[in-house]
């Protein structure tokens, strides 16, 4: 844990740390073994898949959570408002399936511990077909054949795996931008930060201000307000206005890439926050919190591990979940339907 904390610190530090610059080496060799892995497409040996439906990637330049999967759900809910009929695809990270690369199909009820956490989410807030795969091309491939009424593919992340064509991607920073500009491990990139972007590619920061130097709007993110996680699991559910929490202390629990923007916005919104950040991903059992905590308030990406099956009513009576509303500018889905628009099928 304190290798890892001191990594997080060097890796978002405006200029290079001592300990990024001794990782330096180490960096180059992570970019030779990306070259490697992608060069079988890149230098034409292999053939990427090219889906029957345009496909749109959305993903990071950087790991860690920077907003990915709510820019995922609000994009799919943005082109189905547009006549467009979407499916989803992801690696399903953090699931533990038997055969992770056989295709499965993400439902209301299915259980985030076989798909991820972030999967199920996607399928509860969208309602759309959300399969799963560790082999992208797989789970595309099995969507499309089960789902023809489906015209156009989000794949969620995946900007870095090449065996699935993409005709658009979109990438998104937030407000941390691309820390000390270096790659893993000295720096969080995955890959280099391009000086320009290709044609097909737009980015959209999840921040108040752009926090690199690529063009891109700002999305509009909010909580929408906090009510039971019992309540939270029904169809149509009710939210609860923020203003009734105002002035209330809270433990607040966040299993994602950045609890600070958690923490941060549920302050904002008038609350007094106990902060327990967790690592992104975090199995909730056994509890991270103590037994007696009377009012608990996590994420939606958390509220997927706890379905009403695994929580007593004695122990939901504490539990609550902050919503999140999160809109793209109209002006970048203009942009991206540009580009999926001519591959639409008639």
């Amino acid at each position: 844990m304190a290798l890892h904390e001191a990594l997080q610190r060097a890796w978002w530090r405006p200029r290079v740390s001592g300990l990024a610059a001794l990782l330096w080496p180490s960096s180059l060799v992570y970019s030779l073994l990306r070259w490697a892995a992608q060069g079988p497409w890149r230098w034409g040996w292999r053939q990427a898949w090219r889906a029957p439906v345009p496909v749109l990637v959305v993903g990071n330049l950087v790991v860690g959570g920077a907003g990915k999967t709510p820019t995922v759900i609000a994009l799919a809910q943005a082109l189905q408002r547009r006549g467009w009929h979407p499916g989803i695809v992801s690696r399903g990270y953090g699931g533990q399936r038997a055969d992770p690369a056989q295709p499965m199909q993400v439902l209301a009820d299915s259980d985030a511990r076989e798909t991820g956490d972030e999967p199920l989410l996607m399928a509860l807030r969208t309602g759309l077909p959300v399969w799963v795969s560790s082999q992208r091309v797989a789970a595309a491939r099995a969507l499309c054949e089960r789902h023809p009424a489906v015209d156009v593919l989000i794949s969620d992340d995946g900007l870095q795996h090449l065996a699935l064509h993409r005709d658009a991607e979109l990438v998104v920073f937030d407000d941390r931008g691309a820390g000390n500009g270096l790659q893993l491990p000295a720096g969080p990139l995955r890959e280099p930060l391009p000086s320009r972007l290709p044609s097909h590619t737009m980015v959209v920061y999840n921040a108040a201000r752009p926090s690199t130097a690529l063009p891109g709007p700002c999305a509009e993110r909010r909580l929408s307000g906090i009510q039971p996680l019992s309540s939270w699991w029904r169809p149509q559910h009710a939210v609860q206005n923020l203003q009734a929490w105002q002035g209330c202390r809270v433990l607040a629990a966040a299993g994602i890439g950045h609890p600070e923007r958690f923490f941060s916005m549920l302050e904002q919104a008038g609350l007094n926050v106990e902060r327990l950040p967790l690592a992104d991903h975090a199995p909730l059992t056994p509890r991270p919190w103590p037994a007696e905590a009377p009012c608990v308030v996590m994420t939606e990406k958390d509220a997927v591990k706890l379905p009403p099956s695994q929580v007593s009513p004695s122990e939901a009576a504490a539990l609550h979940v902050a919503t999140l509303d999160f809109e793209i500018p109209d002006s970048t889905v203009d942009a991206l339907e540009r580009l999926l628009l001519p591959l639409r099928r008639p």
